[in-house]
């Protein structure tokens, strides 16, 4: 073989004579094309398929984009970078350039969720914590943008290199963006669909921005602390059953936990507000002195008269309730210990907590001043 020979046959393993990438796994997004000194060749052939973008970079400047197909590489299918190197009349010996190949094909399934709770402001239940997580899927849509801003000079680029940075923005505009919605707190697990899509609106021009397309976004849960769920449910199950029901069942239910007592405390099963006014009417009944029973009663005494109260809510009057009803109302938190109360025989209304019958319903068991003091 003669000189001319070798020479030739360095200079054909030097330069590229096709550019193409073929060898990459499922989680690579972005892989830079190796060769000898970064040398092209004139008129060598670049070969992008389907799923597929080439970058052509020069000394760190982003120069042409190539969706898929197959070029040939010359001053006409490079007017960029022949502008970047200034060529005016073509040029025939080989060219050095970095050639970034990007995969633009769907990532599915990644997984997104908060690290820490988040806190909520209830208008019934205070402050609670939530946490979320779910799924998202996205393909890259501006392969300039995104090998200028996010690859850099990494010659092999992962999906699990950008996933920290995607899924804190998640957690961060997902945080924003339920906060923002104001919702009940029983509804954010309720209503994922909804939620799911208008956070996919908020974060997509930030995924944009660095040329990524957002392309699903789902919340697959919404959890909260068990306590605050028992809590919910509660609450549902009183606010839709019949007050008068609810109130002679807690009643029955009281009266057989006082029978089955041995200390005979009335009331365990209406909790320590009925026990007190039950034990209070007790007492007095037996503070009585006992009368002589008569030999024969002509009649009976007449049955005495349920004290009816009346409520204020939302600026509203209502009722009239009985005792039992008001102090059920208390419990399903209709009203609390500030709401204004009125009866027969009252001046004016008074908020509950300062009316002596009503005092027990607060679960205080300090008994009032003796008289005089």
């Amino acid at each position: 073989m003669g000189i001319f020979d070798k020479i030739k046959e360095k200079l054909s393993h030097e330069f590229i004579d096709i550019i193409e990438w073929l060898d990459y796994t499922p989680d690579t997004i972005a892989h830079r094309f190796e060769r000898y000194q970064n040398e092209i060749k004139n008129n060598a052939k670049l070969i992008v398929r389907e799923g597929q973008t080439a970058v052509f970079i020069n000394e760190g400047q982003l120069a042409d984009v190539f969706g898929p197909g197959t070029y040939t590489l010359n001053t006409q299918n490079l007017p960029i970078l022949s502008t970047l190197k200034g060529w005016k009349y073509g040029f025939d010996s080989p060219f050095k350039a970095e050639v970034y190949f990007v995969n633009t094909h769907l990532f599915t399934d990644e997984k997104w969720g908060t690290k820490n709770p988040i806190t909520l402001s209830d208008d019934r239940f205070g402050l609670v914590e939530i946490r979320a997580f779910g799924t998202y899927a996205f393909k890259i849509s501006d392969a300039g943008t995104f090998i200028k801003d996010i690859v850099g000079t990494d010659a092999n680029f992962t999906n699990f290199e950008i996933n920290e940075h995607l899924k804190s923005l998640i957690a961060t505009r997902f945080t924003d963006t339920v906060g923002e919605a104001n919702l009940p707190i029983e509804l954010y697990a309720a209503n994922t669909t909804e939620l799911s899509e208008t956070c996919k609106e908020v974060m997509q021009p930030e995924f944009t921005s660095v040329g990524i397309s957002l392309e699903k976004f789902y919340i697959e849960n919404v959890s909260m602390p068990e306590e605050l769920k028992k809590e919910i449910f509660e609450y549902s199950r009183i606010d839709k059953l019949d007050l008068d029901k609810l109130t002679k069942f807690k009643t029955a239910k009281a009266i057989e936990a006082a029978a089955n007592n041995e200390g005979g405390t009335a009331g365990a099963g209406m909790g320590m507000g009925m026990g007190f006014a039950l034990a209070q009417q007790m007492g007095n009944a037996m503070s009585k002195p006992q009368a002589q029973q008569p030999q024969a009663a002509a009649t009976p005494p007449p049955m005495p008269v349920a004290t009816q109260y009346y409520y204020a809510q939302n600026n509203t009057q209502q009722g009239p309730v009985s005792f039992d009803q008001l102090q059920a109302l208390f419990a399903s938190r209709t009203i609390n210990r500030n709401s204004l109360i009125w009866k027969q025989g009252m001046s004016e209304w008074k908020a509950l907590q300062e009316i002596e019958e009503l005092k027990p319903f607060l679960g205080g068991n300090t008994p009032p001043p003796l008289p005089g003091q």
